[in-house]
Order: structure tokens, then C-alpha cells, then sequence
């Protein structure tokens, strides 16, 4: 073997190492020169769904895919459907460069059946628009569920005249989960990359032959700092992130009253006569109505008990919350509270949204 030759683990795509094994890419020395070698970290997500730390900040996924724009191919970008803001790159165009772009729009299952998909395709398109992203395609999928794998097939086909494909995303929008669909229908190899709900998976690029001159790659999840995912714990993760299909909560509120998210986040109505907000967050989620008086006591007595999660109270800091204004103008929107969840409220509201700094919140017109 050269001493120039790298191997990587077929889960994550970490350099194997067998000296540090709280570092990324460990394997013990006995197995690092097996054939299709997984890491330690890989190893205990495969097997015992157990996730140890990522050794990479966001800073360090952004420079392994920075490299992507001088390559030729098409670029399939996926996005959370049900967390659009929350998982949309805005550096995508400086990170693909001019390439061809199919975005794809997983997790569909998780919205309400009602929902008119033609009309969320439109709003796709509308808003990654408004984002600077002109896309070539845009695919409803469910890579849980099965669903729409064969049209993206067909989109890649349609699309790459014989070009790799890379396949971009942020954490937690189930890109590990596609690839291993799109491998299982075009190369037949099932499991070949690391899947989980846990953010930061797949630490280097992946590549997986489509035919004998070209291949898709897997290329790392970028950490997105401003969603509400990367401030829990992965048990609270698992309570905030929805599973199945989200069931619509509707709350006649009243002005001065308050909806709370668990105890992570706040809605605070103060102005436009009795209305409905339709809540669509995780069915795990509890969702608790009080007066807005009252609010400020219940947050600072209840947190991590009624107002859960945070399952530990101490775990979230009550100073380190932010105050966001918003007003829905003339026409019915979304307050998008990122890696969480969001509210549709009718026009001639004006709320204020109470969340961790770091958390955006976003005003959008309606998906619904």
C-alpha cells in the first residue's frame, strides 16, 4: 500500500485513525486495514443509534465544500420542507458556482395531508427565488417513506448527461437517508453511508459510482448555528424534531395571551382583535397557553417542568433570550422559528417572538 494512500471510513468518510479515540475516524488497530471499515463513532450510530461529538465546527464543513464550485457536475440540494429557512444554505450559489441545481424537498410526509403540493412546489420555487437560487428542478420527496425517489432519478438523469452528482445539504434534512435510496435504486448497495437524526453526520465527501466515469458524492452536512436543533440535547432533540406527520394545533387566542413551545421558545399576542394560530411543530411537543402577565413568572418557575423541554432547567439561559416584533401585515404568513416549528396566523397581527439569541425567526408568506 502507498504511503500516500488515505482510508476512510464507508460511514462518514473520516480519515482512520487508531490513535485517538474520542477523535474522528477511530477504529482500533486491529481493523484498520480490513475491507469496508466503519469508525467507532459510525460503528455505535449504526448499531446503537449512540452518537459521540463532532470534531468539526461549521467553519471547518464550509472549507471541505469550498472546492465544489471549480467541479463539474449537477448539484442536488436538499432542504427540510417542514424547516425551509432553517435549512437553506444561503452561500449555496459561491459553494456550486454555476452548476445545475435540483432542489429537493424532503421530510414531505411530515406535513398535513391537506396540503396542496402543487401549491408548496410553487412556494419552493417562489422563495428560494427570493434567496438568490434559481433552481433547474424542484422535487417533493419523503427518503423515510420512499417517496419521490423515482422522480428525482429521473430529474438527475433528465439533468447530468453523464456528470457527477453532489449531493448538498445542512444537518438533519435526511440527505444520509436519500443517498442510501438512491444507491439501494441505482447501484444496488444498501447502508453504504451513515444515517441518523443527530446534527453533523457526515464529515467528508462520500463518493459512489453511478457508472464507470462518473459518481455521486456525499458531501458533508453544514451545521446551520441559527436553528434551534444545535441547543438541545439529543434526548430533546428527539422530542422537537417531528417523526410522522405533523398534526395542525389551533389556539384561539385572545390579546395579552401567550402560546409557549416546550420552554424554548414564545409567542406573545398583543394586537388584532380574537384570531387563530395554527401551530405545526412536533407532535411531542407541548404547546401551553397563558396570559401574557403571567408569562415571564411561568417561564422563570416552570421551565424544564411544565415548559419542557429544556429537560434541564439549567441547560437554558433565560437572559440569553431575544425579543423579535413582527407584524403579518395584509396578508396570511408564517412565523418561522428555525429548527423548530411554525405558527400561520391571518393578516393584521402583531405578535413579539421570544426564543434564544442565536435562533432566527423568520416572517414568510404562508406554505399553507
Amino acid at each position: 500500500m502507498a504511503e500516500t494512500e488515505i482510508l476512510k471510513c464507508i460511514g462518514c468518510g473520516a480519515p482512520l485513525q487508531a490513535e485517538d479515540p474520542n477523535a474522528p475516524g477511530y477504529v482500533p488497530e486491529h481493523n484498520l486495514y480490513r475491507e469496508d471499515v466503519i469508525c467507532k463513532r459510525c460503528f455505535r450510530l449504526k448499531n446503537y443509534n449512540e452518537v459521540q461529538d463532532v470534531g468539526l465546527d461549521s467553519e471547518d464543513f464550509l472549507k471541505l465544500l469550498n472546492g465544489l464550485a471549480d467541479r463539474s457536475g449537477i448539484v442536488v440540494n436538499v432542504v427540510d420542507v417542514f424547516d425551509f429557512e432553517g435549512s437553506f444554505i444561503n452561500a449555496i450559489k459561491r459553494i456550486v458556482g454555476n452548476k445545475k441545481i435540483i432542489l429537493v424537498a424532503n421530510k414531505v410526509d411530515l406535513l398535513p395531508k391537506q396540503i396542496n403540493k402543487r401549491r408548496v412546489k410553487e412556494w419552493l420555487k417562489k422563495t428560494a427565488r427570493k434567496y438568490g437560487l434559481e433552481a433547474d428542478d424542484v422535487v417533493l420527496i419523503s427518503a423515510e417513506k420512499n417517496e419521490g425517489i423515482e422522480d428525482l432519478l429521473n430529474s438527475i438523469n433528465t439533468l447530468r448527461n453523464s456528470e457527477d452528482v453532489y449531493i448538498v445539504g445542512t444537518t438533519n434534512v435526511g440527505k444520509s437517508t436519500l443517498i442510501n435510496k438512491l444507491i439501494e435504486r441505482s447501484v444496488g448497495e444498501k447502508d453504504v453511508v451513515t444515517t441518523s437524526r443527530f446534527p453533523g453526520t457526515t464529515l467528508d465527501m462520500i463518493d459512489i459510482p453511478l457508472d464507470d466515469t462518473s459518481f455521486m458524492y456525499d458531501t458533508p452536512g453544514v451545521i446551520q448555528e441559527h436553528q434551534m436543533t444545535h441547543y438541545v440535547t439529543e434526548n430533546e432533540l428527539k422530542t422537537i424534531m417531528p417523526k410522522k406527520e405533523v398534526k395542525q394545533r389551533i389556539y384561539q387566542l385572545n390579546e395579552g395571551q401567550t402560546l409557549f413551545f416546550g420552554g424554548l421558545a414564545r409567542i406573545d399576542y398583543l394586537s388584532g382583535g380574537k384570531r387563530p394560530l395554527v401551530c405545526y411543530f412536533s407532535n411531542e411537543l407541548n404547546i401551553h397557553r397563558t396570559k401574557t402577565e403571567n408569562a415571564n413568572e411561568l417561564w422563570r418557575n416552570q421551565l424544564g417542568a411544565v415548559l419542557a423541554p429544556p429537560n434541564n432547567p439549567e441547560h437554558f439561559d433565560l437572559k440569553n433570550v431575544k425579543a423579535v416584533r413582527l407584524e403579518t401585515g395584509k396578508e396570511k404568513r408564517d412565523v418561522m422559528i428555525s429548527g423548530l416549528g411554525f405558527i400561520t396566523i391571518d393578516e393584521g397581527a402583531k405578535v413579539i417572538i421570544r426564543v434564544p439569541k442565536n435562533v432566527d425567526v423568520v416572517l414568510r408568506n404562508s406554505i399553507m
